[in-house]
C-alpha cells in the first residue's frame, strides 16, 4: 500500500483528501504543521507522495519543501489557493513537482496522485547505461549527474527531465511531450516545464549551451553546441 502524507491545517480539507485517497486504497498520514511534518518524514522513509499546503501556522510549505527536497525523492504536490501564483512558482523552483489549486475536484486530485505515483514506478524500471554528452554525464542506475566529473545535486524531477532530454538528444520535444513523459499527467501547468528547465540550466549549463529553446515549439538537447544554430 502506497503511503501519502497530507499536510494541511484546514481540518475539513485534510479530512476530505484523506477520506478520498483512503477510499482509493492509499494509506494516509495527516498533519497540520511543519514540526510534525519533519517528524513524520523522518519516521516514515517509505512515504510515496506528499500533498503540501503552502499556508501553515508555523513553517510555511515553501520552507518545508526547501528543507526536505534534498532528503526525499518522492513527488511533492502543493495544494494552494488560486491567487497564490507567485508562491506556486517559488515552490516549483524549490523542487515541488506539481500543484493543485483550491477549490479542487476530488477526481482531479486522485488522477494527479495516480499519475505521479505511476510515473515514479515507471522511472524505477527505465534504467539504462550511463549517458554522456559533452561534459555532462547521466547515470540512470545511481541517479547521479556529473559535470566536468563533479557531482551535481538535482531533484528527482530534474533528474527525470534531464534523462528524458538525453534519451531524445538532437530532437526537438514540445513542452507537452516533456510533461506527459516526465510528469505523466495532462492536468498540470505547462509552465512547470519551463521552471524546471531553468533550474537545470542553472545547475548544469550556466551558459545555456546544451539545452536550447526552440521558440514556439519546445526544447532541444544538442550534442555539439558549437555547431548548432542559436534559437
Amino acid at each position: 500500500m502506497e503511503k501519502i502524507l497530507i499536510v494541511d491545517d484546514d481540518k475539513e480539507i485534510a479530512l476530505l483528501i484523506s477520506d478520498t485517497l483512503t477510499d482509493e486504497g492509499y494509506e494516509c498520514l495527516v498533519t497540520s504543521n511543519g514540526e510534525s511534518t519533519f517528524t513524520l518524514i523522518k519516521n516514515n522513509p517509505d512515504i510515496s507522495l506528499i500533498l503540501l499546503d503552502i499556508m501553515l501556522p508555523d513553517v510555511d510549505g515553501l520552507e518545508i519543501c526547501r528543507q526536505i527536497r534534498n532528503t526525499v525523492s518522492c513527488p511533492i504536490l502543493f495544494v494552494t489557493a488560486k491567487n497564490r501564483t507567485y508562491d506556486t512558482m517559488l515552490g516549483l523552483e524549490m523542487g515541488a513537482d506539481d500543484y493543485i489549486a483550491k477549490p479542487f475536484v476530488t477526481e482531479e486530485l486522485v488522477a494527479r496522485v495516480r499519475a505521479h505515483l505511476r510515473r515514479e514506478q515507471r522511472s524505477l524500471h527505465q534504467k539504462s547505461a550511463s549517458l554522456a554528452i559533452g561534459n555532462i554525464q547521466v547515470n540512470p542506475e545511481s541517479y547521479e549527474v556529473k559535470v566536468d566529473n563533479k557531482s551535481v545535486e538535482l531533484t528527482m524531477r530534474e533528474f527525470q527531465l534531464l534523462h528524458y532530454l538525453f534519451r531524445n538528444a538532437g530532437k526537438v520535444v514540445s513542452k507537452e511531450q516533456i510533461f506527459n513523459a516526465v510528469w505523466g499527467t495532462e492536468f498540470a501547468d505547462i509552465g512547470t516545464v519551463a521552471v524546471n528547465i531553468k533550474n537545470l540550466r542553472a545547475k548544469l549549463d550556466k551558459k545555456n549551451h546544451y539545452i536550447k529553446t526552440v521558440w514556439g515549439v519546445g526544447y532541444k538537447l544538442v550534442k555539439n553546441p558549437e555547431s548548432e544554430n542559436e534559437y
